[in-house]
């Protein structure tokens, strides 16, 4: 493992001690962060997997009733029944944090409370399969909303729980590691450093104290 370029002095040890504890900490909150993440997107993923079997079969009966109608209708007729809605629906788009990350969410609003606007024609020339299709398709539109809500969710929580991850494993098998193998190389060098100090201290003072005793031989 490669140390951190540091020349090997007691002010650069305590530095590196400091910024140890603050990557053993960040390391704690990342990983804290990605284990709720995935516990997030876990639950998401298992909503959009019945909500997305409802919607489908949803569509798929709406569709039914669509192909009926159209071998009951002319396409002229049908075009015309379906070219002015009378029904409005305003969509809103806010936003929620979700440890950090801001996944959205979608309220719909109608024009009008009736529910009968859905149906922007009369019933006498059309078929009662046109007004199954609509009424499914109406009714599962606010499944349809939470399940978009959900799948763009998934997506952002996805890439969060990924850029997480990497900081995370950056953190423990790069930064960590490299700060400790520092902090262990300063402290030789010191405790060696010091060791050839009071090598030369001692030798030193035995030289005096020689020098001392040829003097008063």
């Amino acid at each position: 493992m490669a140390i951190v370029n540091v020349n090997p002095t007691r002010m650069e040890l305590t530095k590196l001690k400091r910024k140890l504890v603050t990557a053993i900490r960040g390391h704690k909150l990342l990983k804290d962060k990605r284990d709720e993440l995935m516990r997030q997107f876990l639950l998401l993923v298992r909503e959009n997997r019945s909500l997305r079997i409802e919607v489908e079969n949803a569509i798929r009966e709406a569709n039914k009733h669509i192909a009926v109608a159209r071998s009951e209708m002319q396409d002229e007729v049908m075009d015309v029944a379906l070219m002015m809605p009378k029904q409005e629906l305003s969509l809103q788009v806010d936003c929620k944090n979700v440890m950090s990350v801001l996944i959205p969410v979608f309220s719909a609003s109608y024009k009008t409370a009736d529910t009968n606007d859905i149906y922007s024609y009369g019933f006498a020339f059309t078929s009662c399969d046109l007004d199954d299709a609509v009424k499914a398709l109406s009714e599962v539109f606010p499944q349809m909303l939470r399940l978009a809500e959900i799948e763009k969710s998934c997506q952002l929580m996805a890439a969060e729980i990924e850029k997480t991850r990497r900081r995370v494993n950056a953190l423990e098998h790069v930064m960590i590691p490299r700060y400790q193998e520092t902090i262990r190389y300063i402290s030789m060098k010191l405790d060696e450093n010091e060791r050839s100090t009071t090598t030369r201290l001692m030798k030193v003072k035995d030289m005096i104290l020689a020098q001392a005793l040829r003097q008063n031989g």
